[in-house]
């Protein structure tokens, strides 16, 4: 994972390391973004589909980012839909998921907890979890 640091403490901050993430994943680059993640990591993935549950582990968020691809036609874009908010170790995110192949867009949410320099916890919260369900069909 590349740092970046804090003028004042010289430690990363918790949303450098969050928006490391997503500007991996806005050059297309997941294994990049992946590696923004503790090993042990628990990502809550919202609703009642396919990719709904906990993951925990990057190779398992890994798994799920490319299998959304995958059913999104290669169309998927996953990018912040606003500023980041920073509290401590937590940082709050507007997101949204685009799909082209399906025409759809998702607004979500994100909490993101970072320990030790590596995202530890994600709580992601569906806008409308019933067309997230339906993007995501079993």
């Amino acid at each position: 994972m590349y740092k970046l640091m804090t003028r004042r403490t010289g430690k990363v901050s918790a949303k450098a390391i969050v928006e490391n993430y997503f500007n991996a994943l806005a050059k297309g680059d997941v294994a990049k973004a992946l590696t923004c993640f503790a090993s042990n990591v628990k990502w809550h993935q919202p609703g009642k589909n396919k990719f709904s549950g906990i993951k925990s582990s990057p190779d398992e968020i890994g798994q799920m980012i490319f299998g959304m691809m995958e059913d999104a036609g290669g169309s998927l874009i996953i990018k912040p839909n606003g500023l980041m908010q920073e509290s401590g170790d937590l940082v709050a995110a507007p997101i949204r998921f685009t799909a082209a192949k399906r025409n759809q867009s998702l607004d979500m949410g994100g909490l993101f907890e970072v320990k030790n320099g590596e995202i530890a916890y994600v709580w992601l919260f569906s806008e409308n979890q019933q067309n997230e369900d339906g993007l995501w069909t079993n």
